[in-house]
C-alpha cells in the first residue's frame, strides 16, 4: 500500500487488513493454523535424596513398600493443595499446579511429611508454559522445573525467580541462592529458596 501517512486511508478495510497481516506474517501458512494449546502452569519435581544407597540398606521389598508410602503421601499433598499428579519416576514425583503458591505450600508439605517417613526430599518449582501430551505435559517450562530441582539441597524447596515473583503478597518467605547455570539452559538462573 503506497503512502506515507499513519493513519490508514478509508475505504476497503479488508484490503488494509490483509497487507497488515502480509507484512506481519510473512508465511501466511502459519496465521491459519490454529492457535497451540500451551498453558501456563506451575511445575513441582521431587526426588528423594539418597534413594539408591536406601534401597540397597534396606532391601528390594522395603525399599518398595517405602516408595508406595512416598507416593501416597504425594498423592494426599497433592490433593490438598489441588495439584495434579504427571508422573512418578524411580524415587520422585513430577506435577502441576494452577497457581505456585499452592505448589510450593504442596512441595513444602511433602518434605516435611517425607521427612517424618526417614525420608530426605528435595523438592524444584518454576512457573511457565506447558503444551499437553496425551495425559502429560511437555515443553521448556518442564525442562527449567527439573533443572531448578536438581539444584536443591536434600530438604530444600527451590524455586526460579519466576515463582518469587509470581507469589508477592502470599506471605511465602524466600532466601537467595544466588544464580546457577542449569543443564542445557542458556545463562545462569537466579533461584530462591521458599521458606515456609
Amino acid at each position: 500500500m503506497p503512502g506515507n501517512a499513519h493513519f490508514a486511508p478509508e475505504g476497503d478495510s479488508d484490503a488494509i487488513v490483509d497487507a497488515i497481516t502480509r507484512f506481519s506474517v510473512a508465511d501466511r501458512s502459519i496465521a491459519d493454523r490454529p492457535p497451540a494449546e500451551r498453558f501456563l502452569a506451575t511445575v513441582l519435581f521431587t526426588d528423594i535424596v539418597g534413594s539408591a544407597e536406601l534401597a540397597s540398606r534396606v532391601g528390594d521389598a522395603a525399599w518398595r513398600d517405602l516408595q508406595q508410602k512416598f507416593y501416597t503421601l504425594g498423592r494426599n499433598a497433592l490433593d490438598l493443595h489441588r495439584g495434579r499428579q504427571i508422573d512418578t519416576a524411580g524415587d520422585g514425583l513430577f506435577a502441576t499446579f494452577d497457581g505456585p503458591a499452592r505448589a510450593i505450600r504442596c512441595a513444602a508439605t511433602m518434605v516435611k511429611e517425607a521427612k517424618e517417613m526417614g525420608l530426605v526430599l528435595r523438592a524444584g518449582l518454576h512457573t511457565g508454559e506447558v503444551e499437553p501430551s496425551g495425559d502429560k505435559v511437555s515443553g521448556m517450562g518442564v525442562h527449567i522445573g527439573a533443572r531448578v530441582m536438581a539444584q536443591a539441597s536434600p530438604g530444600e524447596v527451590l524455586v526460579s525467580r519466576t515463582v518469587r515473583d509470581l507469589v508477592a503478597g502470599s506471605g511465602i518467605d524466600f532466601e537467595p541462592r544466588g544464580a546457577h547455570p542449569l543443564k542445557g539452559l542458556p545463562g545462569e538462573w537466579p533461584l530462591h529458596r521458599a521458606l515456609t
